[in-house]
């Protein structure tokens, strides 16, 4: 069923009070307008600034026509809707804070209730609306739909006219490639705030080009995410910035087409996500930012321990709207990190982690949005065994200690980072001499030659570098046991990385 037939079938079923939590007022009275032409009733408006008006029968250039003596107070356009002996609908806008008042509540209560009166509809719409709870057992919240594809490029078309109409026929100069991923990436927007993104995208420099894509998604984060529960990383990594992890490379570059949704010539069902495991230091999460950007959507991260609430139901509360927020920002990547942590809670929580647990499972596997998830873990032992089995996540890859291409490229990356030249410094002695290194420990080695250098005052050297690898204790010798334990478990338990 449409929207409207949704919306008409409630109305014919004589429901007393429909509640639409939305921001676009506009956009609720124009779907009203259409609807009263299949159940033929009257249709109002009320706000404390008009008070009660009829939009059924408004002149082709007025709001409406002002109902008759009915002044802006809420209890008195309650009384007058009682007395009106013809049913009809009345969009009341932003009614919920005048129902603190006794005598409001109990006149909508009777209205409800049909007591001594015609069966009318009340449509309470706020951006937010928290109501008593003498309210709720009687209202029907409706959820307006979101713009679909067609409807959002349909915005980017009448924006990208209108700015052509202000600026002498200017044409706005489109990047059809980054027009559509703009289109893509609107998902999960309301009318009024892609229209908003799109315009002012369009305004700043007449084009849309690929480099706004990045700023619509940052733009997008913002408006979603006002309670701060994700972080949106603006700074996405690419696979050339990663050093080794090849099958992992060929893993995301085989499944991009599909999760964008992007023509195939088989039937592929949409990858659902990865876990991460190896040893610290290995760049777990520089890959997971790659996801990000080998897939060519935004990255976000949440960080259980901002989750994590003292009060009963908080915590529980504080995921479902991670989630949701993620879904808005389909389609994007979001990165779990060290998930171990905020799942291991055992007995000791009063059952909190168990309800986070269950409740991350069952939305893995009954989303419908976009959203690849990416989780790393250092403690493997810590994770439950109902997140690891398969179907949770498509695969489970074990990020290693680098072996020696990969030091030799790491070594190569981390000195152009640093405006040093590659071709000066011998990186297959290097990497022999980093046997057993992390990724990290290989970037501070080079730091620590930096520093050296400068005490000295003199250009950092090969022999700064490697200065710097003999007094470094790895983590592969400080913790040999664990590190050991950690690669025979995922040996035969997992798919390696590199």
């Amino acid at each position: 069923m449409t929207e409207l037939q949704d919306l008409a079938t409630l109305i014919r079923a004589a429901a007393p009070l429909l509640a639409i939590e939305t921001a676009e007022e506009n956009r609720v009275i124009e779907t009203f307008r259409h609807l009263i032409a299949q159940v033929l009733r009257p249709l109002y408006r009320w706000s404390i600034t008009d008070g009660l008006r009829r939009l059924d029968m408004a002149a082709a250039e007025g709001d409406g026509t002002p109902a008759a003596d009915v002044a802006p107070d809420a209890t008195a356009t309650l009384q007058s809707i009682r007395q009106n002996g013809e049913a009809g609908i009345y969009l009341l806008l932003d009614f919920v804070p005048y129902l603190r008042y006794p005598m409001t509540l109990r006149l909508m209560r009777e209205i409800c209730q049909r007591q001594h009166c015609a069966g009318h509809t009340l449509v309470l719409v706020g951006p937010k609306l928290d109501l008593p709870e003498d309210i709720e057992p009687l209202v029907t919240r409706f959820a307006l739909s979101l713009p679909d594809a067609q409807e959002l490029a349909q915005i980017v078309r009448e924006e990208a006219f209108a700015y052509s109409r202000d600026n002498g026929g200017r044409r706005v100069e489109v990047d059809a490639d980054a027009a559509r991923a703009i289109v893509r990436n609107l998902r999960g927007l309301g009318g009024d705030d892609a229209r908003r993104i799109v315009r002012k995208l369009i305004y700043a420099d007449g084009a849309l080009a690929q480099t706004d894509i990045a700023e619509m998604a940052k733009a997008k984060f913002e408006l979603l995410n006002k309670d701060g529960l994700l972080h949106f990383e603006y700074e996405t990594a690419h696979f050339a910035d990663v050093a080794g992890l090849l099958h992992l490379k060929q893993w995301i570059a085989q499944r991009r087409a599909a999760f964008l949704g992007l023509k195939s010539a088989a039937k592929l069902d949409p990858p659902k996500g990865l876990l991460l495991l190896g040893v610290q230091g290995c760049g777990k999460s520089l890959a997971a930012k790659a996801v990000a950007g080998g897939f060519g959507v935004p990255l976000v991260r949440m960080d259980f321990g901002t989750l994590y609430n003292k009060y009963h139901g908080e915590t529980e509360r504080n995921l479902r709207e991670s989630l949701r927020h993620a879904e808005q920002l389909a389609p994007c990547v979001l990165w779990v990190d060290e998930i171990e942590k905020g799942l291991a809670g055992g007995d000791n929580d009063d059952g909190v982690s168990r309800r986070v647990l269950g409740y991350l499972l069952t939305w893995m596997a009954e989303r419908r949005e976009a959203v690849f998830i990416v989780a790393t873990a250092n403690q493997v032992h810590d994770l439950p065994a109902e997140l690891l089995r398969k179907g949770r996540f498509d695969e489970i890859f074990f990020v290693d200690l680098p072996e020696a291409d990969a030091r030799r490229e790491i070594f190569s990356i981390h000195l152009a980072k640093r405006d040093l030249k590659p071709a000066d410094f011998d990186l297959p002695a290097l990497a022999a001499a980093s046997a057993g290194f992390s990724g990290a420990e290989i970037e501070q080695a080079i730091v620590s030659g930096l520093y050296a250098a400068n005490a000295e005052n003199s250009a950092v050297t090969q022999a700064h570098v490697e200065r710097a690898l003999r007094e470094t204790r790895p983590l592969s010798v400080l913790m040999a046991e664990q590190v050991a334990a950690l690669r025979d478990w995922a040996r035969e338990r997992t798919v390696t990385a590199g």
